[in-house]
């Protein structure tokens, strides 16, 4: 890694001084961070953190490199990465190149060697804020001018930035340690999964439940959902303001007048959410990383889940015919619901973390179950 100074400014004035991580240039995005131990390469290819600078907590990231294997999506999504000392050796049978030369590779403008602490507790001081990485020849006063002038992820549709252009079908399961390759799980059960930015992990998760899915755009109408015949449907995760995917919500209403099973994720359940009558809102800082623990209103067990949201559900106004079934410990946030008497539900959270935790993964079984009972 090259020792050329960068610097991180924030909207608000804040200034963190470092060394240029990947693409020398400057980048602008909303900062956040994630308090995720590993999976780093899951993070950076989560289309959920379009338009973010992300922030890892966790101080030594890229000792096991980059495979083609584990990618979330085609590319990072995110605009900018901030991490405290990243790792000068690549040490993984699986990996195919360094931290360093694919972040090079894909033009992502990142900032090492920093006080990611600090960093950390301004942002939940403060609520998460716009920031520059410069590591050109931008001034700080440049760099926070630039940071203030960006409109920022409110109101924003960035869904229509990440969702497929045409529709395809996946059928490949999870990756296979032992096998080294991906099972191809025989396939009995056909669903329609709206892409709002998906992560492949969850094609992969319903793949080995013997699903076959059907990707389709977020654009697309409900009659054109309900003419492909599908046992089930599936509602994805994506980035930004669901309050600005109108369409989607719309589309979701339509599809709740049909009697298929319906699953939503983390965007999935937030426009789930609208379309049954219940309101989003910003959080001040959200919740990323890999060990928010979340409570089963219905069974009263708690589950240590993967979360990357900055938006959230308000549950001042819970209509009738819905049922609260999972909440953060941590803020008291709706992390999941059902609606009475239909086989459909959602979780905030990303049951289908890879490399983990594994504890919310019972919600495919659960998923697969309905469209046999669609109860």
């Amino acid at each position: 890694m090259g020792e050329k100074q960068a610097i991180l400014a924030l909207a608000d004035g804040r200034i963190f001084h470092g060394i240029a991580l990947g693409k020398h240039g400057n980048t602008v995005g909303e900062v956040c961070f994630n308090t995720s131990l590993t999976g780093y390469q899951e993070i950076l290819t989560d289309p959920s953190y379009t338009d973010q600078i992300m922030t890892f907590t966790y101080p030594h990231i890229g000792n096991v490199g980059i495979n083609a294997d584990d990618m979330e999506s085609e590319k990072i999504a995110l605009r900018g990465l901030v991490v405290r000392a990243p790792s000068r050796k690549t040490s993984n049978y699986r990996a195919t190149e360094s931290l360093e030369t694919w972040l090079e590779h894909q033009n992502i403008v990142g900032i090492a060697d920093i006080d990611t602490r600090a960093l950390v507790r301004h942002l939940r001081d403060h609520g998460a804020q716009n920031g520059v990485i410069a590591s050109d020849s931008m001034s700080e006063k440049e760099a926070i001018a630039k940071a203030k002038a960006w409109s920022g992820l409110e109101g924003v549709d960035l869904v229509g930035q990440v969702s497929c252009n045409e529709p395809y079908t996946w059928e490949q399961g999870s990756y296979l340690l032992d096998e080294t390759e991906h099972n191809m799980p025989r396939l009995n059960k056909h669903i329609v999964a709206l892409d709002f930015g998906c992560k492949r992990n969850i094609f992969r998760k319903l793949a080995d439940r013997g699903l076959k899915v059907s990707v389709v755009p977020a654009q697309t109408s409900a009659q054109a959902i309900l003419a492909m015949n599908p046992d089930g449907i599936f509602l994805s995760n994506g980035p930004g303001d669901p309050s600005a995917v109108g369409y989607a919500v719309e589309t979701i209403r339509e599809l709740l007048d049909s009697d298929t099973p319906i699953f939503g994720i983390c965007m999935g359940h937030q426009l789930l959410s609208q379309a049954l009558g219940l309101k989003t809102f910003k959080l001040k800082f959200g919740h990323r990383g890999g060990n928010h623990p979340v409570k089963d209103e219905t069974t009263g067990k708690i589950e240590i889940t993967s979360q990357n949201h900055g938006f959230a559900v308000a549950d001042d106004m819970i209509p009738d015919n819905v049922e609260i079934t999972h909440r953060s410990l941590f803020d008291g946030t709706v992390e999941g619901l059902k609606v009475k008497n239909k086989a459909v539900f959602s979780v905030q959270y990303h049951p289908e973390a890879s490399p983990g935790p594994h504890d919310a993964d019972y919600l495919f079984d659960r998923f697969s179950d309905l469209l046999v009972t669609n109860l």
